[in-house]
């Protein structure tokens, strides 16, 4: 590594992300994205070079020590360039501007990400990770043909601009589409052809666990009662917990698998994945009633709320994937360490593990993955279960705690607003499954520190906190995700607080990021605006688009509130998209799950009276996904739940959108009400 210690610190010294300030002494003369620094750019008339990544990437680490603690590549980067450093999860608007050109020009992208724009911020150039060499001489290389050849720069710039302008657009929705199970039906049947029938998840690798994509297949299958697709769901959520991207010592999902086994991860921990597994895994465990998943989520739980969570009760963003400058590290292990530590516990924890065998990954370290379940390995070595299960748990918690006198990976310390609200809707339905009101406790204490910290006098949100909001106004995502778990929040407390913040977001949303021509959102507000071109997401990928999100809690409040705004927004927004659900599935799968709803029967499960939590309770033991449990143990004056209190009585009122059936005094009436089995 070149030394940079006696460098002057740049602009980045002033920024609060861990990924910026990592940046902060290198000799290049990082700027931060901001007004000032697009401004310069057009006053000095020079050449942007837009870097952005993020504080847990691998090679984005491997790039600033090859290539930007360089006084050489420096030197030809200050001279030639205003040099931008940009926080991809900071500044996803600004991401995905230039992610959209990157794979305009190469037909694919990654992190870290580096491109060259003109001083205007239309690119027209870059890539992912260069080797030293190939940076130094793609940098002479543009700077030269700017002073020589400008506008051919530019003609390119207008081409890759152009470009990202029309990814926003849609075809026109067409008019009263009809919604119905042979759609979905054809939809799925196109996409299964591309299921890893062996490992589970989709075929090939790096698999990413796109926990969205396997929260719509849970909903498919409960409505169609594919038992084969059952099969295979059950695979991937075993196989996904049994492999190396989960973290066997400690709890936790890493980001995704290298390869196609889910063996090899690469070994940053994200919240935002670790949250919507948490919530996957407790809604399979509802569906099957599989205890193993159940124990899974609340081990990711207790990761996230161990080493992610502050003091104040917010969640940080990640850890790193390396550690000593060495990714997976702190995680791996050598035979010779586990005998040293386990003594004569080790045979056994070796054997089950496959340490040296199945697990073995390079330089003689093995990652611990699960070959064979506990039953088949007790049956194996003639054990009884619990003894088996015993003595691996004391064994993992001895493991446990020598690892923690390793030196940790970094933390990325800063709060996202959307990242949050997934953890908390996560542990909201964690409380859900298991009635711990720890995790009840946690997802309220969040609640309160976000609108407490994250929504300013003005209804608007600010994106991160660090030592206090930041400046950074919140994006799509943030408001959608927010009033998704304040939604989720009301649902198992009834506390009308919640589901009155949710409806100020969606109104303040709507007022602010809504294009009514369109019929869509904007990811951006009507007051942001320093790019080059304003987008909207629509495509989910590893987290759900903000479009779907956003399309869903519409849904959901048109039916609590019975505005009907609400509810035609949401059905056109899903109308747009129709025609992508059926061509590309896997990225419209949150899309599926509105689709669903729109499709099956949905439920309004109205409980009223003094008993109300406690039936509400009683009803999280069973499985029925298209549905929205309200309620109050007082008169309420929201809508749907308004005129239904009676005093000293409980009741259930179970709903659909045309019509309520008789009340219920049971649980069990309710259900039988409920069409379920």
């Amino acid at each position: 590594m070149i030394q940079t210690s006696n460098i002057s610190p740049n602009q980045l010294i002033h920024e609060t992300s861990p990924y910026l300030l990592q940046h902060a002494h290198n000799p290049v003369d990082w700027h931060a994205w901001n007004s000032k620094t697009l401004q310069k750019a057009v006053t000095e008339n020079k050449m942007m070079l837009i870097s952005i990544g993020y504080s847990a990437c691998h090679w984005c680490h491997v790039m600033e020590h090859e290539s930007f603690e360089n006084r050489e590549i420096a030197r030809i980067m200050n001279e030639n360039f205003i040099c931008i450093k940009v926080d991809r999860e900071e500044r996803p608007d600004v991401d995905a501007i230039y992610m959209d050109a990157i794979q305009i020009i190469h037909g694919h992208g990654g992190w870290p990400l580096n491109c060259f724009a003109l001083p205007d911020g239309r690119p027209f150039y870059g890539g992912t990770y260069f080797r030293p060499e190939q940076w130094k001489n793609l940098l002479e290389n543009i700077s030269n043909l700017y002073k020589t050849s400008p506008q051919e720069i530019i003609g390119q710039a207008g081409k890759v601009t152009e470009g990202i302008s029309e990814s926003n657009f849609l075809p026109a929705e067409t008019k009263d589409q009809v919604f119905d199970q042979k759609f979905i039906d054809e939809t799925f049947a196109k996409w299964q052809q591309s299921f890893d029938v062996k490992s589970g998840g989709f075929k090939g690798a790096p698999k990413f666990p796109m926990p969205n994509n396997l929260l719509f297949l849970l909903r498919y299958i409960h409505a169609s009662k594919n038992e084969t697709m059952r099969n295979f769901l059950e695979l991937t959520l075993e196989r996904m917990a049994s492999g190396g991207i989960y973290d066997q010592l400690g709890g936790g999902f890493a980001r995704y698998s290298v390869d196609a086994e889910w063996k090899v991860p690469h070994f940053e921990k994200m919240l935002y994945d670790n949250a919507q597994l948490i919530s996957l895994y407790c809604e399979a465990f509802s569906f099957t009633k599989n205890e193993k998943y159940l124990q899974v989520a609340k081990e990711t739980a207790g990761f996230v709320l161990r080493e992610l969570a502050s003091a104040e009760g917010f969640f940080f963003s990640a850890l790193d994937a390396d550690s000593e400058g060495e990714e997976g590290k702190f995680y791996v292990w050598t035979k010779a360490e586990i005998e040293k530590i386990l003594e004569t516990e080790a045979a056994l924890f070796i054997e089950f593990y496959g340490i040296d065998q199945e697990s073995l990954w390079e330089d003689g370290k093995s990652i611990l993955t699960k070959n064979e379940t506990v039953a088949a390995f007790a049956y194996r070595k003639n054990m009884e279960v619990k003894s088996l299960e015993k003595q691996l748990d004391d064994s993992r918690r001895k493991l446990f705690a020598e690892r923690e006198k390793r030196t940790r990976p970094g933390l990325d310390d800063k709060a996202l607003c959307s990242w949050n609200a997934l953890m908390i809707k996560a542990l909201t339905g964690l409380y859900a499954a298991t009635g711990d009101d720890f995790y009840l406790n946690s997802a309220t204490k969040a609640a309160h520190f976000l609108i407490q910290h994250f929504i300013k006098p003005d209804g608007s949100l600010v994106r991160t906190y660090k030592n206090g909001p930041s400046a950074i106004d919140g994006f799509l995502e943030d408001y959608a995700f927010l009033a998704e778990a304040l939604t989720e929040l009301y649902q198992v407390t009834f506390d009308e607080f919640w589901i009155q913040e949710a409806r100020k977001l969606t109104d303040f949303t709507i007022l602010n990021f809504y294009d009514k021509e369109d019929g869509l959102f904007w990811f951006t507000g009507n007051r942001s605006h320093e790019l080059v071109t304003r987008k909207k997401e629509i495509h989910d990928n590893v987290i759900p688009s903000s479009n779907s999100a956003m399309a869903n809690v519409l849904f959901k409040l048109g039916h609590i509130f019975e505005n009907e705004d609400y509810s035609k927004i949401a059905e056109r927004m899903l109308n747009k998209v129709l025609g992508n659900i059926k061509k590309y599935p896997a990225a419209f799968s949150n899309w599926g799950i509105l689709l669903i709803y729109n499709t099956g029967t949905f439920y309004e499960v109205v409980i009223s009276g003094p008993d109300a939590l406690l039936r509400r309770g009683e009803l999280s033991e069973f499985y029925f996904p298209s549905k929205l449990i309200l309620g109050s143990t007082s008169k309420s004056e929201i809508p749907v739940l308004k005129d239904r209190f009676k005093p000293g009585k409980t009741m259930i009122y179970v709903c659909t959108k045309s019509e309520c059936k008789k009340p219920a005094e049971t649980v069990a009436e309710a259900i039988s009400l409920l069409c379920y089995n």
